[in-house]
């Protein structure tokens, strides 16, 4: 690896040249993953990909100028220090927001490397251009405002949104909530019967601890295994089933915890008092997500943890 200052003009045109190449192939790939839900921002990323196309001729054409055809590989990767780019398969799931984040990040730093590369050259031509592309790369973001005014109107601009609301709730939400209403609820019956049957704080922290994770394994794979998202939309099983199976940890988890006190009464007392908040919680997500009245969110959750406690309660009681 050698230092960016180490580098000759030929091999910083030749840098340059990769650079403009790999970002020009990064905004496709932001086009190609936002083109099914996001049409107006791909076409957005598909024209920044052709300005970066214009640098790179613009590169090659002085390179064969001053150099000939043979254009050496240099990599980013081979330069210390020199900016990075994290793939765009590893960005997942792919929203217009990251998308515009990483483009931001993008320009500014190949702004910087331009202006190093130009205060380094001394050939009139090479810093000329180099001096050109650092401006040209500085008055991107407005250029990127522009596309977004020229190809999002007001009715693209609501569509992106609630295709973003959709893909929050089938993708995060919906099993998120699922998972929370499951440990929240579910292990209630276990935790307070083995409370009760015992008299001890310990013997049903342990009963809560293992009942809240065995949800939360069985619960991530049924959502994993239940719907792959090909049709459905609703993004990565894998994902899916890693929100919902730890929030289905965590729902078992917060009224287990209380049972570390070692007197029986208070531990009891505070375990009732997390259950009302993560009913509290579950009713909140419903009301302001799933659009359900607030009321009914609130009484249809109340009953269904209600039955649940009372039926340990009286297992533990019998």
């Amino acid at each position: 690896m050698r230092n960016f200052s180490d580098l000759t003009e030929r091999e910083i045109l030749a840098l340059a040249i990769g650079n403009e190449e790999e970002d020009g192939r990064i905004y496709i790939d932001f086009a190609e993953g936002l083109r099914q839900d996001f049409p107006a921002s791909a076409r957005v990323f598909m024209e920044m990909a052709e300005e970066e196309s214009g640098h790179r001729r613009d590169l090659l054409t002085l390179y064969q100028e001053k150099f000939g055809e043979h254009i050496p590989l240099v990599r980013r990767q081979d330069v210390r220090g020199f900016m990075t780019r994290k793939p765009v398969w590893q960005i997942r799931p792919l929203s217009v927001a990251t998308a515009r984040q990483h483009m931001q990040a993008m320009e500014i730093e190949a702004e910087q490397f331009y202006s190093r590369a130009a205060a380094r050259s001394q050939d009139a031509s090479i810093r000329k251009l180099l001096g050109d592309l650092a401006l040209a790369e500085s008055t991107h973001e407005n250029k990127a405002d522009q596309l977004v005014e020229k190809n999002l109107g007001a009715h693209e601009l609501l569509d992106e949104a609630e295709t973003g609301r959709r893909n929050l709730l089938l993708r995060f939400v919906q099993p998120g909530l699922a998972g929370l209403m499951d440990g929240s609820v579910s292990t209630l019956a276990p935790l307070f019967a083995s409370a009760f049957a015992t008299g001890h704080s310990w013997d049903a922290f342990l009963v809560g601890i293992s009942a809240s994770l065995g949800a939360g394994i069985s619960m991530a794979f049924a959502e994993a295994l239940s719907d792959n998202g090909s049709l459905t939309g609703r993004g990565s099983p894998v994902v899916r089933g890693l929100v919902c199976g730890l929030m289905t940890t965590i729902g078992g988890l917060g009224h287990s915890l209380p049972f570390l006190i070692h007197d029986f009464r208070t531990a009891v007392a505070v375990a009732i008092c997390v259950v009302l908040v993560e009913l509290a919680a579950i009713s909140w997500i419903r009301w302001k997500y799933m659009d359900t009245p607030p009321l009914a969110a609130t009484l249809q959750v109340a009953f269904g943890g209600a039955l649940v406690f009372a039926t340990g309660v009286l297992i533990g009681n019998s």
